[in-house]
């Protein structure tokens, strides 16, 4: 369900946001909406990630995984 939500920015801010807007020919209103919801899942990322780095043995089981060797679909530079 979308809820609606205000929010106050400067008059800088705000055409900055139009301009971006117009770069991708979108409506501004729909662009902030879905800058805002890109920020606010970024954060959400970053915060679980970091949560899974403070599990107990976690960050050695990830290593232990992952390692730092290249994997096989790597390439040369």
């Amino acid at each position: 369900m979308a809820r609606e939500i205000r929010i106050e920015i400067d008059d800088e801010q705000y055409e900055q946001l139009e301009r971006e807007a117009h770069q991708l020919h979108e409506d501004p209103t729909v662009y902030a909406g879905r800058v805002l919801a890109d920020g606010l899942n970024k954060a959400r990322f970053l915060d679980g990630c970091a949560q899974f780095l403070a599990t107990p043995e976690m960050r050695e089981e990830f290593a232990r995984r992952f390692g730092p060797q290249p994997g096989p679909s790597a390439t040369a530079a």
